[in-house]
């Protein structure tokens, strides 16, 4: 199976929205199988996945199978639900679509982790995350994939009023790894956060694209992802927040700031605004730079050696991103992950 043959639309690296992205050695790979890989969950419902999305990159997967598997938080849940998808096999292209929906009043957790140990395999990832009235969900997703295998991710947020849905995506892998986070926020008074670190070394090519589009009044859109990366490593991040003539009174922040720790080490990152009304708050940002020279020569200056300085300083970068999460459960999770508890 070939990607470039499939019969749908696929991306293209000509196109603005995928400008630095070169998807060349994936779509020409030709994967031996195509698998649906299944959850390790009992009686979910399954349903056709009949909607349109913003991004192409869901046409990939749900092409290949537009099956989609539901999950609903009916009631509040004491503890986070963990997924854990393992990619095993080589030379196939796994894929899985899942709709998450929150009922209304309801909070909950989900964290999923996507690892491999597998050799020119692809994952194919689709998430619909719906919220109803008054739900609150927070998702939380690792993704730490080998080398030679990549993984297309495309999620899809749908909120109801008075909803409040905060992401944290962890980017660890290594191998060629694409992000799509689209949100058309149609009603009053939503809330969307996502936040991003994206730590790469090797040979790791990342890119996240976000697009979020504000079409009612009193709706709030918070962007922010911090990239630390090493050796020959590269990351593209773009961000483009709309705010139509309709969403009065809306706020849409976007914040991108890196550390390249090697000469090699490549970023491109373009926070895009696009506002068509005078009443709201909004502000964007990128920085690059290295770890700061001078707080490496103090700390080796009480002590410390210049190793630990340096994990230090990238640690307090970094930091900011895992202490914002909500859940102490999902925090200390993310503190103790170890890809090697799972492969």
């Amino acid at each position: 199976m070939l990607i470039n043959e499939l019969n749908t639309k696929i991306p293209k690296k000509s196109e603005e929205e995928f400008l630095k992205i070169n998807f060349d050695s994936l779509f020409s790979y030709d994967f031996k199988e195509v698998k649906t890989y299944e959850l390790d969950i009992m009686g979910l419902k399954t349903i056709k996945d009949e909607n349109s999305y913003e991004s192409v990159l869901f046409n990939i997967t749900k092409s290949l199978d537009d099956n989609q598997k539901v999950l609903t938080i009916n009631k509040n849940i004491a503890e986070p639900i963990f997924l854990i998808h393992k990619i095993k096999e080589d030379e196939t292209f796994f894929t899985n679509s899942l709709k998450i929906e929150v009922k209304e009043n309801i909070k909950a957790q989900v964290v999923e982790v996507f690892v491999s140990e597998s050799n020119k395999s692809c994952y194919g990832v689709n998430r619909n995350i719906v919220l109803e009235e008054n739900a609150s969900l927070e998702y939380v997703k690792i993704q730490d994939i080998n080398a030679s295998s990549s993984m297309i991710f495309s999620n899809c947020a749908t909120q109801t009023k008075n909803s409040k849905l905060k992401i944290t995506n962890f980017e660890f892998g290594e191998g060629f790894i694409i992000n799509s986070f689209e949100n058309i926020i149609n009603e009053e008074f939503v809330d969307y956060e996502l936040n991003g670190l994206i730590k790469l070394f090797n040979e790791a090519n990342n890119a996240t694209l976000v697009k979020t589009i504000h079409n009612e009044k009193n709706s709030i859109s918070s962007i922010n992802y911090k990239n630390s990366l090493k050796n020959s490593s590269k990351a593209v991040v773009k961000i483009k927040s709309i705010v139509n003539e309709n969403a009065l009174f809306s706020k849409a922040f976007q914040n991108c700031n890196t550390i390249l720790l090697s000469d090699d080490a490549t970023i491109f990152a373009q926070p895009h605004l696009e506002i068509y009304i005078d009443e709201l708050e909004a502000s964007h940002g990128t920085t690059t730079g290295t770890l700061n020279k001078e707080q490496l020569l103090y700390l080796q200056s009480r002590g410390i050696s210049k190793d630990k300085a340096y994990d230090m300083l990238l640690e307090a970068f970094e930091s900011s991103i895992k202490n914002n999460i909500e859940d102490e459960i999902i925090k200390e999770f993310i503190q103790n992950y170890k890809k090697e508890q799972y492969v």
